[in-house]
């Protein structure tokens, strides 16, 4: 199988790149090396940790370049479009570059893969569609509306949902679209919870929290999520449309996160409050049995074994 993979050079991205060579699919790699959220070595490092290998080949370039992308569909029998513009913070500072990158990127990929033919699409979306949601109204549902996103970076990915069932409806292109629910793990972007965490903590450095310490997230850690996007790449078939859920289908509190990896470190963290940011939501908490049942995932590594690997991984770099 030959894939194509937007935002090759991310986090997720990088990490999906090597999941399909080791099932020995031809992988062409798509990054911009955007620098909005970090800077464009930390994508480089990523792409060196993937190496050299004989079925992969990355090209830099945009997802909304017209010229480029029929070049690089030719021959591909599937697109693992992972390219976005994340984080909710960062959107409602900018929401025209979500909107652009988010939703008018994926026309462009969309409309490049119809006149392809190219009928295959894994959709990387997010727990973010949901929006806000009391502690009482979870675990998140693939059935659940999803009409009040708390975030442009939510409304730009649920556009782009909206514009994959369209084009499901108008010319047979097959979309699976997989809502990650707040990856963790090595190569993390290091504006992220965890990463900057780990990083102030290491650092004596103060550690901001918003809000009470009480808002909970469902922490899923790389491996679980790269293996069920592969299962996605092989359940995908055109002409059908779907949504799945990939979380780790457990909560953690931010004062919990926040005590396990100093735990981990050996160090006291300063703790600083300030208010509830805009955008943020109390609880994210992923419902996978229509993940589990239709592409056979479960979410393997828990939150405890996910930070032993993450700040190992971490101070490994640090030590350099």
């Amino acid at each position: 199988m030959k894939v194509l993979v937007t935002g090759a050079a991310g986090f997720i991205g990088s990490h999906l790149v090597e999941r399909l060579l080791r099932e020995n699919c031809q992988v062409v790699g798509l990054d911009s090396f955007d620098t909005y959220l970090y800077d464009a070595e930390t994508k480089k490092r990523n792409l060196r940790e993937i190496g050299e290998h004989r079925h992969w080949r990355f090209v830099e370039g945009d997802i909304l370049d017209d010229e480029l992308l029929p070049s690089l569909l030719k021959g591909v029998d599937l697109v693992a479009h992972i390219a976005a513009l994340a984080g909710v913070r960062p959107s409602i500072v900018a929401p025209q570059k979500y909107i652009r990158t988010n939703i008018q990127g994926t026309l462009s990929l969309l409309e490049a893969c119809r006149a392809a033919g190219v009928k295959r699409i894994v959709f990387a979306s997010t727990s973010s569609v949901y929006g806000a949601r009391s502690p009482e109204d979870v675990p998140f549902r693939e059935s659940d509306p999803c009409v009040h996103p708390a975030s442009p970076y939510a409304a730009s990915k649920r556009a782009a949902e909206l514009f994959c069932s369209n084009y499901r409806d108008l010319y047979g292109i097959g979309v699976l679209a997989v809502r990650y629910f707040t990856v963790y793990g090595p190569r993390q972007r290091p504006e992220m919870a965890i990463h900057k965490f780990t990083r102030l903590i290491a650092d004596g450095r103060p550690v901001v929290l918003y809000g009470d310490g009480s808002s909970a997230r469902d922490y899923t850690y790389i491996d679980d999520i790269v293996d069920g996007s592969w299962r996605a790449c092989q359940k995908v078939t055109p002409g059908g449309f779907e949504i799945y859920n990939l979380g780790g289908s457990k909560t953690t509190s931010l004062r919990d996160l926040v005590d396990k990896i100093s735990q981990r470190l050996a160090r006291k963290p300063q703790l600083q409050f300030e208010p509830d940011q805009p955008g943020d939501v109390p609880i994210t908490y992923a419902d996978v049995s229509k993940s589990r049942r239709d592409l056979g995932y479960e979410p393997r590594v828990s939150i405890d074994e996910g930070l032993d690997r993450f700040v190992a991984w971490y101070q490994q770099r640090a030590a350099g």
